[in-house]
């Protein structure tokens, strides 16, 4: 969930009292007798993420101001220069995963997988508390390269990759058999329901008598696009997403129109469908109108809010515990599919599979075809 908000920073409490108190000693002991030059600037966007990072969350974040646009431009445009990769940190490792690389993205082309762990960006070791720093480190010039080390299993490779202006194209589909349509959602972009809507309409006028949904590596995005998309698959006024707050205030998201198919849908899933996915699968699981194929999701059921401070910076922040229409707990724990189908080993960390050994596509094209 991306908001602007304008922050009031008059406030004042014991904490920052403390803090305030702490840094003034600081500053007066640095002044004093350090020996090097100060950057204020620095110091005082490093003591901002400082503070940010002592809430030990993964996913909230400080970003100074170039920070903050960099980070609309990827996350909410689908567009940067990098390698192509989505990452998570990882909790319990401190360690950087790889998500799933970008179809058709340099680190693709290259041979980085989903499920490998990035170690070291051009010689430099990250941990996952260090994942802003990795990605920015892994961004630069078109053209230039950068060496990715990555862990995958037990062995270290080493790769290096050239940056590229990449696109994400969050929308594909195609037709099976004559009948089944599909779409892929790689992620939730801004302008991704209008897509996946121009889409499904393509579909119909091929008249599709079903439809896949396949929502697997998609790493999430904008919640309100999610909830877009399944509108358009459940009946007006149905539930579509629970979440509640620090206080346990609730706010329901309602289908705000009548369906725009009905047709028997199968959505996909595997382990790296998180957050907005998540929230699309468990919607129109639960309001009966998509059975689920594949594995359990990762499990990210928070929702964070990107908020503007008046001097330009800005704060990602974890707001909010999402919950699945019938109030099915989703964070570390995931959905289960309603037909857990594995990939085959060889082709559990690839994005692009081929049909012939997509288990989990072809089990849901024989589903549709009963």
């Amino acid at each position: 969930m991306v908001t602007m908000i304008v922050m009031n920073n008059n406030e004042s409490s014991s904490l920052l009292d403390k803090i305030s108190t702490k840094l003034a000693s600081i500053e007066q002991i640095v002044d004093k007798d350090y020996l090097g030059e100060i950057d204020e600037n620095k110091i005082f966007d490093e003591t901002m993420k400082g503070y940010v990072d002592g809430l030990d969350d993964e996913y909230s974040q400080y970003f100074t101001k170039e920070e903050l646009e960099e980070y609309k431009t990827d996350n909410i445009e689908g567009q940067f220069v990098g390698i192509g990769v989505y990452i998570v940190q990882d909790t319990e490792k401190n360690a950087i995963r790889v998500l799933a690389p970008i179809k058709g993205s340099p680190a693709e082309t290259a041979g980085i997988l989903a499920g490998d762990y990035i170690v070291q960006v051009d010689g430099v070791t990250y941990t996952g508390e260090q994942i802003t720093e990795a990605t920015n480190k892994m961004k630069g010039q078109e053209g230039t390269t950068v060496k990715i080390q990555v862990l995958r299993g037990e062995e270290t490779l080493d790769f290096e990759v050239e940056r590229k202006n990449v696109r994400v194209n969050p929308i594909e589909s195609n037709v099976y058999d004559n009948n089944i349509g599909y779409i892929k959602i790689s992620s939730f972009d801004q302008g991704c329901s209008k897509e996946f809507t121009t889409k499904l309409e393509e579909l119909k006028n091929k008249n599709i008598e079903s439809l896949i949904i396949d929502l697997r590596n998609n790493g999430g995005g904008i919640v309100d696009e999610a909830t877009a998309i399944a509108d358009l698959f459940t009946d007006k006024g149905s539930t579509l997403l629970i979440t509640k707050d620090k206080d346990g205030n609730e706010d329901i998201t309602y289908a705000e129109s009548d369906k725009a198919i009905n047709v028997p849908i199968i959505v996909l899933t595997n382990e790296n469908t998180a957050s907005a996915s998540e929230i699309l699968a468990g919607a129109l699981k639960d309001n009966n109108v998509a059975k689920i194929v594949g594995t359990t999701t990762f499990g990210k059921g928070v929702i964070q809010e990107l908020l503007t401070m008046k001097d330009g910076t800005g704060l990602k922040l974890t707001t909010n515990e999402y919950y699945t229409p019938n109030r099915s707990k989703i964070n570390k724990v995931g959905i289960e599919p309603d037909e857990n189908v594995e990939l085959p080993d060889e082709y559990k960390n690839v994005i692009t599979v081929p049909q012939e050994q997509d288990t989990q596509l072809n089990k849901a094209i024989e589903l549709l075809k009963e």
